[in-house]
């Protein structure tokens, strides 16, 4: 697959700068779109069958020095970090100022970025003075790069529990606790998954073939207890719903064999799983998601589970009856082949 192939325009207008409730539902079985709603949605989930969720929870990373923002992505000693952060202006040895009067020294230019930091920093700095890293197209389209406060509670699930993401698993976003307990009463089993979403939500693909695209690996765990029931439900003929890509690449990764571990220990490690049409799916039956911007690997994703000319039918027929777009926009949701 080309990258140019998962071109499609959108009006700027229709990008989401906050979540709406209830959220609209593009619904694609058989290759038709049609728009139902979320109760209709979770009526389609039957006594057995198994939703699966990712319960990272994301961090406050992004810290401003001025007008820069800098997204710090991993410690590698007590001062050292990685961090993403425009730094073509900027020299080796050249030293930036952030609050609390912490200094960072920029090492090694690349990405990531390698720096130094004058004192050491904890969870409890990043809690004071950093912000959620909200995608860039939202600050765009509210034309404000700071975070406003509800985005506190906006851009975190609603069973967020392990830290470690620098995105929010969006496709989460539309559902609450008691969305949860409705499905349970249902007898339908919620399944949590951990997939800490890492530095390729924030980097563009730069190849023109996806075959030639290196993903940035993200740690996936899985327990055995998780793995056992998804597997037991499907030998009994029930379905799979995947809530988001990064809950379906999590269970791929296990299928395929790209994780350590095994179905009575449970599954962890780091995946560069990259799907596209062609690729067959072993566990997911259903997948929820939201919709996704031009020339990224989620859309080509989506294209695998359906097919590309379908999914840019269907986002087209959204686009027209201005369903709102990416990670505070609408959810949709496609049926296997």
């Amino acid at each position: 697959m080309k990258i140019t192939d998962l071109i499609f325009s959108y009006p700027e207008e229709l990008v989401a700068t906050a979540p709406q409730r209830p959220s609209r539902v593009m619904w694609v079985e058989n290759n038709q779109p049609c728009e139902i709603s979320i109760e209709d949605l979770k009526s389609k989930m039957n006594n057995g069958d198994v939703l699966v969720v990712n319960n990272t929870r994301v961090l406050k990373r992004r810290v401003f020095s001025g007008d820069v923002e800098i997204l710090f992505l991993k410690q590698t000693s007590e001062f050292d970090w990685e961090v993403l952060f425009p730094s073509k202006k900027f020299k080796i040895g050249q030293a930036l100022e952030l609050p609390l009067g912490v200094s960072m020294t920029l090492k090694e230019k690349g990405r990531p970025q390698k720096v130094t930091l004058s004192q050491a920093v904890t969870e409890d700095y990043f809690q004071k003075v950093a912000e959620l890293p909200l995608p860039p197209y939202i600050q765009k389209a509210r034309n404000e790069r700071h975070t406003v406060d509800a985005d506190e509670s906006w851009y975190q699930t609603a069973w967020a529990k392990t830290p470690g993401s620098f995105a929010a698993p969006t496709a989460s976003l539309h559902f609450s606790h008691a969305d949860m307990e409705q499905l349970r009463a249902q007898g339908v089993q919620i399944i949590e998954v951990t997939l800490h979403v890492g530095l390729g939500t924030f980097l563009p693909v730069t190849a023109e073939d996806l075959n030639d695209h290196d993903m940035h690996e993200e740690y996936v765990e899985i327990s055995a207890a998780s793995w056992q029931a998804i597997q037991k439900a499907r030998v009994s003929g029930h379905l799979i719903w995947s809530l988001g890509t990064t809950t379906t690449r999590s269970l791929e990764s296990a299928a395929g064999g790209l994780l350590q571990g095994s179905d009575s220990e449970g599954y962890r490690g780091f995946t560069k799983l990259l799907i596209q049409p062609g690729y067959q799916f072993k566990v997911v039956q259903r997948l929820l998601t939201n919709f996704h911007q031009p020339e990224s690997t989620l859309l080509a994703l989506v294209s695998g589970f359906s097919s590309l000319e379908t999914v840019k039918t269907c986002y087209l027929w959204a686009i027209e009856r201005k369903f709102r777009l990416f990670s505070y926009g609408d959810l949709t949701v496609w049926i296997g082949k």
